[in-house]
Order: structure tokens, then sequence, then C-alpha cells
């Protein structure tokens, strides 16, 4: 009598386990790391804005067609890469004085809060740089509708803008307005495959 309880009991368990599963709308997307970057823009002496950009990007965006606010993103950002087309300046860069990347190689984003409807979101999260944490909001365009990629994937992107302020995370901390701006503004390009 207790096991066919028991066998009922289970049997209940894995079919409604099943059955939410059927009505999930919420898929994984992986980050290409070779189709995404981040560009980013900063004030030089208040008379230049000097452009830049860091590849590498890698993570998962868990998105959920039917319900948005209850998808979320984890992304790192390899900040060895990090280039301004000027191999002096990007070697400064690399360098204790900024992103440190012998002791940082990468950076992180993961999403604490999505608000706003598919095609214009707004993510909020906790951005990991030079070992501070802060929370940083983003303005997402996408994600666009579903192509098949070159290897026969499905693929999707989105853009999100943001800006943020170097002294909340202590970086560049040598280098004051007017000199280098504390206001970082960027974008952050991604193609996710599923």
């Amino acid at each position: 009598m207790n096991r066919r309880i028991f066998t009922a009991s289970l049997s209940a368990l894995l079919l409604t386990g099943v059955s939410a599963f059927a009505q999930s709308s919420a898929s994984t997307w992986t980050i290409d790391p070779n189709h995404s970057q981040v560009n980013f823009a900063i004030k030089h002496i208040q008379v230049s804005t000097v452009r830049g950009s860091i590849s590498g990007v890698t993570g998962n965006v868990i998105w959920d067609d039917k319900d948005p606010t209850k998808s979320s993103v984890e992304a790192t950002i390899n900040t060895t890469t990090v280039t301004t087309n000027n191999e002096k300046r990007d070697g400064h860069l690399k360098s204790p004085d900024f992103f440190n990347v012998e002791k940082f190689p990468t950076m992180t984003f993961k999403s604490t809060a999505v608000t706003g409807v598919s095609g214009k979101l707004q993510v909020v999260g906790d951005l990991t740089l030079g070992g501070v944490t802060k929370s940083v909001t983003l303005d997402v365009d996408g994600p666009t509708p579903p192509q098949k990629s070159m290897g026969g994937k499905l693929a999707s992107g989105f853009s999100a803008t943001g800006k943020l302020k170097r002294s909340d995370f202590n970086f560049g901390q040598k280098f004051t307005e007017p000199s280098l701006g504390d206001e970082v503004q960027f974008t952050l390009d991604i193609e996710a495959l599923k």
C-alpha cells in the first residue's frame, strides 16, 4: 500500500515537473565572444573624447519571451583585450594605474532586475571592476528576431548602453578631472546563440 502511494506521488511530481517545463517560456542563450564587445568613451582634458573597446565577452542570457522581467544575464569581459588603437596608451590602461590586468584579467556583470518590454528594456545589475562591485543600469534594445547563424544555430542580439563613474570603482585614481573625465559612457553589443 505504501509503495503504491509513493509511486503515485512520484508520478504526480514528475508529471507536474514536465508540465511546468512545457509551460516555461524561458530559453538559454550563450553569448558569442566572436561577435560581442564593449565600446567605451571618456573625455580627455575636456577637449576630446577617447574611444576604445574590449572584446572577449562570454556568458549567458536567460530570456523569457512571455515575461521579460523574469529574464537575466551574466557576462564576463576580458579586460586584457582593451584597445584604443594606441599601443602606448593601451599598455598604460592594462597597468595597475587602470585595469591592472595581471590581477584582474576580467570584469563581470550579473543582472539583479529587468524591467520594460521586449525591444525596450532596462537591466540593473552588479558590475565588478578591479575588485569593486557597484550597481549599474543599462538601457537595452532587443532582443532582435532570431536568425539562423552560419553554424546553423539560432542567433539573436542585444545592444545595451549605460554610464558609470570611475570614482565609484576607484578606477584610475591618479588621473582626476580635468585631465581625465570621471564619467565613462559605454555600449555593450551582444550576439547570443541558442
